[in-house]
């Protein structure tokens, strides 16, 4: 039997996704669960699992197609995608009929063609197909049996017509007030692609519409740059050009995204970590013979942070100066940054109050796991009140990350180093001991933060690193 497989709920909050690449071919035999293809939202790439074993037979959708939840995307082991009659079909035409005209007549069934208004018979899925698109099947020649009209057929009128533009040359429009028509595309069936953008960008004159040209003005005396000359990087001989990969894309818009609409300050303390180190020396053995994983430093770390936001709820918070309001966030939604082979992934530890060491260390492990496989879904990723993002793992020294809007807070964590340091001995006389050491670097929002705010959220968090009272947190492991 022909299975359709379509774009499952991958969020709650996400409707529909962009095909980034096909993983199998027509012909390829599947297993359950294999992956099919790779989507991306705006919130995470994903790869679509294959529902049963069977043969591919056909590929509905084109890398770069945005398809909504519950659309099909490919055929196993069938030899047509329409759906076979079963379930009752309210009457629906994608085409009215005309004024002489008898209605189309009522059909009880999904699979029942409709006729045209040339006669022709449509099933369901071109309906569907002929709605999204706005077209009319009076307009479009049929590829099937007898003339009929395929979905292939609508898709491709749709693509030459009406070329469907992903998210990112959605947002590219939008932010350079290009319309679509001002933009000539030189993607596949003239779609339009985010360098097409770019590149209207940098020259301007003879792809917008005339009614968005601001005024000539004088040529200059002297000689100038142009707009194109200046985008792009020297080009030298021997030098491999790659193009810049989608989520590569996202992250670079992100970040220029946060710089341009947040007042960013980045403040730093050094801490004293030697009471979790020693903590994490003793139980990190039974950890990884119970768990598999080691403990991380960045357990604790995580942990203290937690504690800290709560009693210092400004750094907990999100602005809305337009509003003019602030929203203090009841829970903490703890961002993981993750240095996944695709890019950096920022996924979320949901309640991170309600959490001890030792579950952190296991939702972080999962997190990180899941992201470098590819393996999140949207519903990981996103609604964060603070982010963490430990740079000590690949041993940098200092940091000054960029905030991940609306949060007003990141926490960068870098290498954690032995270093000889002046203590005090309980008599007042000072010696040399070695300590375990690190910074802890705190970029803030100083619409909302105050630097003397900053100062005191990262004091305390030193206090609590070096806090007794760290074996409690892991007594199930002593």
């Amino acid at each position: 039997m022909p299975t359709e497989v379509t774009l499952p709920q991958l969020g709650e909050s996400v409707d529909s996704g962009t095909i980034v690449a096909w993983l199998v071919e027509v012909g390829d035999e599947v297993e359950p669960d294999q992956a099919l293809a790779e989507v991306s939202t705006d919130k995470v790439d994903t790869e679509i699992p294959s529902p049963a074993a069977g043969t591919v037979t056909r590929l509905l959708v084109e890398v770069d197609d945005v398809v909504a939840v519950g659309q099909a995307l490919l055929v196993l082991d069938g030899v047509d995608s329409e759906p076979t009659p079963s379930t009752p079909e309210p009457e629906d035409s994608a085409v009215a009929p005309a004024p002489d005209a008898a209605p189309a007549p009522r059909h009880g069934r999904v699979g029942r063609s409709v006729p045209s208004e040339d006669g022709r018979r449509l099933s369901p899925l071109v309906k569907r197909l002929l709605r999204e698109h706005g077209l009319s099947a009076t307009d479009l020649e049929g590829t099937g049996a007898d003339g009929r009209l395929t979905p292939g057929d609508v898709r491709s009128s749709a693509a030459r017509l009406r070329p469907r533009l992903s998210p990112l040359v959605k947002r590219l429009l939008r932010e350079h007030d290009l319309v679509p028509s001002g933009v000539v595309g030189s993607g596949r069936d003239g779609r339009i692609t985010p360098d097409d953008v770019l590149a209207a960008v940098a020259d301007p004159s003879p792809r917008t519409s005339p009614s968005e040209q601001p005024p000539a003005a004088p040529a200059p005396a002297v000689a100038t740059v142009s707009p194109a000359a200046a985008v792009g990087p020297h080009r030298l001989a021997g030098d491999r050009v790659e193009p810049l990969t989608r989520t590569r894309r996202l992250i670079a818009q992100r970040m220029l995204d946060s710089l341009n609409t947040t007042a960013q300050l980045t403040a730093a303390v050094e801490a004293d970590v030697t009471q979790i180190m020693h903590v994490r020396a003793a139980v990190n053995a039974a950890h990884k013979a119970r768990h598999g994983t080691g403990l991380s430093p960045l357990a604790f770390i995580a942990r203290a942070t937690v504690r800290t936001l709560q009693r210092h709820p400004l750094l907990n918070a999100s602005i809305d100066v337009e509003g003019g309001e602030v929203v203090f966030h009841t829970a903490v939604n703890l961002g993981i940054a993750v240095d996944a082979p695709q890019g950096l992934v920022v996924p979320t530890v949901r309640d991170a109050q309600d959490i001890n060491v030792l579950g952190l260390q296991r939702r972080i492990t999962d997190l990180a796991t899941r992201a470098r496989d590819k393996k999140l879904t949207p519903d990981d990723v996103g609604n964060g009140t603070f982010t963490i993002t430990n740079t000590g793992s690949r041993g940098s020294l200092f940091d000054t990350p960029i905030l991940n809007p609306p949060e007003v807070g990141i926490l960068a964590t870098p290498t954690i180093e032995k270093r000889p340091v002046v203590v005090t001995d309980e008599f007042g006389n000072d010696t040399f001991a070695v300590r375990h050491r690190t910074y802890l670097c705190l970029t803030y929002d100083h619409r909302l933060v105050d630097g003397a705010d900053a100062a005191r959220f990262l004091s305390d968090l030193a206090a609590d690193l070096d806090r007794d009272g760290w074996y409690d947190e892991v007594a199930e492991l002593r």
